[in-house]
C-alpha cells in the first residue's frame, strides 16, 4: 500500500532522514518511534508531499508519488495529521471537518453530511456547533483526526495524536484508533507514549538520527538492545517484564 525506497531528506548540512526504506501493507497498523529529532515527522512530511526527498522514492497504491503536491497525494487517499493542532478557530467543529470533506465531495450539502457523520464517529457530536478555539486539547486532537478522516483516506498518518492527554483521554484515543483500523483503515502512528504504542501497533519501526535501526513486533522491539540503548531505556523494559 505504501512503500518507501531509500528516502533521504537533508536540510543544508543536516541529514534528517537517511536512506529509510519501509513497506506498509494494506489494513496494517504500524508505529514509528524514536527520540526527539530522530526524523519521524520529517519522514511523514516527505511521504505526504510537504518535502521532496533528495534521494529515494515514495510509492502509494502502486503509483510513484515522490514530490507530488500534498493536495494531490491527499486526493489519492493518503492523509496526515499534524503534531501541532491548528484548527480554524473561529469556525465550528463541523465546519472544520467539512473543509476536509470538500476535498472529496463536490457539493456543500453532501460535504456537510459527510462531516456530520465523521464528527459523530469521532465522538464530537456534542460539540459539533462549538467554535474550534473553545475546545480543550483532547477534543482538538479528535478534531484533527476527524478533519483527516473527512478526506476519506486509505492510509492515515497520525503524528502524536495522543500527546498531552490524560489517562482517560488517552484510552479514548486508543479506542478510536483501534476502531478505525478495525473498520479497514491502514494506519501509521508516530507516538512517544510507549505503553499506548505497544497496545496498538502490529509492527514498530524505530528511527534514530534519521536512520531506521530496527523493525518488528512490539515484543521484538522491546527485546532489541539497539532500541533499548537508543530510546526505550532499561526501566521501560523492566516494567514490561
Amino acid at each position: 500500500m505504501l512503500t518507501l525506497e531509500g528516502v533521504t531528506k537533508r536540510f543544508g548540512g543536516l541529514t534528517a532522514v537517511r536512506a529509510v526504506s519501509l513497506d506498509v501493507r494494506e489494513h496494517e497498523l504500524v508505529g514509528i518511534i524514536g527520540p526527539n529529532g530522530a526524523g519521524k515527522t520529517t519522514l511523514f512530511n516527505v511521504v505526504a508531499g510537504y518535502y521532496r526527498p533528495e534521494e529515494g522514492r515514495v510509492f502509494f497504491a502502486g503509483s510513484d508519488v515522490t514530490g507530488r503536491a500534498p493536495h494531490d497525494i491527499c486526493r489519492l487517499g493518503l492523509t496526515r495529521t499534524f503534531q501541532i493542532v491548528k484548527p480554524f478557530g473561529n469556525l465550528s467543529v463541523v465546519d472544520n471537518v467539512m473543509i476536509g470533506a470538500l476535498t472529496r465531495t463536490p457539493g456543500v450539502r453532501a460535504a456537510r453530511s459527510d462531516a456530520e457523520r465523521v464528527v459523530d464517529a469521532c465522538g464530537l457530536a456534542p460539540y459539533a456547533t462549538a467554535r474550534a478555539r473553545a475546545l480543550p486539547i483532547a477534543l482538538r486532537k479528535r478534531l484533527e483526526v476527524a478533519r483527516a478522516l473527512a478526506t476519506r483516506p486509505r492510509v492515515l498518518l497520525l503524528d502524536e495524536v495522543m500527546a498531552g492527554l490524560n489517562p482517560t483521554e488517552l484510552g479514548g484515543m486508543v479506542d478510536l484508533i483501534r476502531r478505525l483500523h478495525a473498520e479497514g483503515l491502514t494506519v501509521v502512528v508516530i507516538e512517544h507514549i510507549m505503553a499506548a504504542m505497544m497496545r496498538l501497533a502490529q509492527r514498530i519501526v524505530v528511527l534514530h538520527h534519521g536512520e531506521k535501526i530496527a523493525e518488528g513486533t512490539p515484543a521484538q522491539i522491546v527485546a532489541d538492545r539497539r532500541v533499548v540503548d537508543a530510546y526505550l531505556g532499561e526501566e521501560f523494559v523492566l516494567a514490561q517484564a
